[in-house]
């Protein structure tokens, strides 16, 4: 699914920064604004790349997961199954928000699935 870069940009590294804050958190990490964002914005580069090839839906949320889990033992040096569970427990988080917030808004802008599995770039 191509995704338009001002998507990432708006939306995607924020996202991924958000994710990566609940992660360190979670695990127990110092907050250092700096590698937040910078986690948190090569997470929104590999989901976009991933989301370039003709893969099914959601494998990119597995993988960044697994990215995410890969970077929390690394700078945690602490326990695996901590990482494990911060990564899991972060992008269940995204789900349930972005599950709650879509069916909010959903009958406010009268928007129906296919809408969505049509989208195009030229719209933006």
């Amino acid at each position: 699914m191509n995704i338009p870069v001002i998507v990432m940009l708006l939306q995607g590294i924020p996202e991924g920064t958000a994710i990566t804050t609940l992660a360190f958190v979670i695990s127990g990490i110092p907050l250092k604004l700096n590698k937040i964002l910078l986690i948190g914005t090569a997470l929104t580069v590999c989901a976009y790349v991933v989301r370039l090839f003709p893969i099914p839906f959601g494998l990119h949320t597995i993988l960044l997961m697994f990215l995410l889990f890969i970077v929390l033992t690394i700078l945690s040096k602490r326990d695996i199954g901590l990482s494990f569970m911060a990564s899991l427990l972060s992008c269940l988080a995204l789900i349930i928000f972005e599950t709650a917030c879509f069916s909010l808004l959903k009958p406010v802008f009268s928007i129906i699935p296919k809408t969505l599995s049509t989208y195009h770039a030229d719209s933006v």
